[in-house]
C-alpha cells in the first residue's frame, strides 16, 4: 500500500541545512499495523507527513497503492489525500467553529456523501468512539481526550485505505488508548487497511505487526511487534 525508496528530506540550504531524512526505505502492506518510534527530531513525523502527501520530499520515490506521488504537481495532492488517507494529528486540527458532529460530517461531504448520508455516518462514527452524547459540542467544550476521539472519528470517515496517526493515544487515559488501538487494529485486520502510528506510548506496542525505529533521519531497526514475538 505504501512503498518508499531512497527518501531524502532536507530543510534549508548550505551550512544551515538540516537533513531530516537520509536514504529511507519503508514499506507498509494492507492489513498491517506499523509503529514508528524514535527520539524527538529523529524524522518520524517528517516521514509520516511525506507518505501522507502533506510534505514534499527533497528526493526519492513515494508510491501509494502503486502510484508514484512524489513528483505529482501540487494541485493533485489534495485529491490523493482525500482518496487514500485518514489523518489523526497530535494537535487534533479540529475546526473550532464546527461541532464534533459537523467536523466529521465535513470530511464525509468532501468525499462525496450527501448531507443526509454524512449526518448518519458521522453519528455512527462518533458512537464508535463513545462520543455520541458530545456530538453537538464545540471543540472548546471538549477535553483533550474527547477532541482526540473526534479526530479519530473524522480520520475513519469514508473508510480510507490508509490511516496515518501521530501520537493518537497521547491525550488519552489507558482504557481510552486501548480502545483506540483496538479500533485501528480491527480496521487493519478486518478491512485490510494499512495503519501507520507514530508513538512514544509503550502501552500500545503490543498492537504492532512491526515496530520501526528511526534515528537521525535513518531507519535503524525493524522488528515484529511485542505480542508477535512473545
Amino acid at each position: 500500500m505504501i512503498e518508499i525508496r531512497n527518501l531524502f528530506k532536507t530543510y534549508g540550504h548550505g551550512s544551515a541545512a538540516v537533513h531530516a531524512l537520509e536514504g529511507v526505505d519503508f514499506d507498509v502492506d494492507a492489513g498491517e499495523v506499523v509503529m514508528l518510534m524514535g527520539p524527538s527530531g529523529s524524522g518520524k513525523t517528517t516521514l509520516l507527513s511525506i507518505m501522507g502527501c502533506i510534505l514534499r520530499a527533497t528526493s526519492g520515490s513515494v508510491k501509494i497503492d502503486g502510484r508514484e506521488v512524489a513528483s505529482l504537481p501540487e494541485k493533485k495532492l489534495p485529491g490523493v489525500r482525500l482518496e487514500h488517507f485518514g489523518f489523526i494529528f497530535q494537535g487534533f486540527n479540529l475546526f473550532p467553529a464546527l461541532t464534533a458532529q459537523e467536523n466529521v460530517e465535513l470530511t464525509l461531504k468532501l468525499k462525496g456523501r450527501s448531507a443526509r448520508e454524512a449526518r448518519r455516518q458521522a453519528g455512527e462514527l462518533l458512537e464508535q468512539v463513545d462520543l455520541s452524547e458530545k456530538a453537538g459540542r464545540l471543540p472548546s467544550d471538549l477535553s483533550g481526550g474527547q477532541k482526540q476521539r473526534v479526530a479519530i472519528a473524522r480520520a475513519l470517515a469514508g473508510d480510507p485505505p490508509i490511516i496515518l496517526a501521530d501520537e493518537p493515544t497521547a491525550a488519552l487515559d489507558s482504557q481510552s488508548g486501548l480502545n483506540v488501538m483496538q479500533m485501528l487494529t480491527r480496521l487493519a485486520k478486518q478491512r485490510g487497511r494499512a495503519v501507520v502510528v507514530v508513538t512514544h506510548d509503550s502501552r500500545v506496542l503490543g498492537f504492532a505487526d512491526r515496530i520501526v525505529e528511526i534515528a537521525d533521519g535513518r531507519i535503524c531497526s525493524a522488528e515484529l511487534g511485542m505480542e508477535k514475538t512473545a
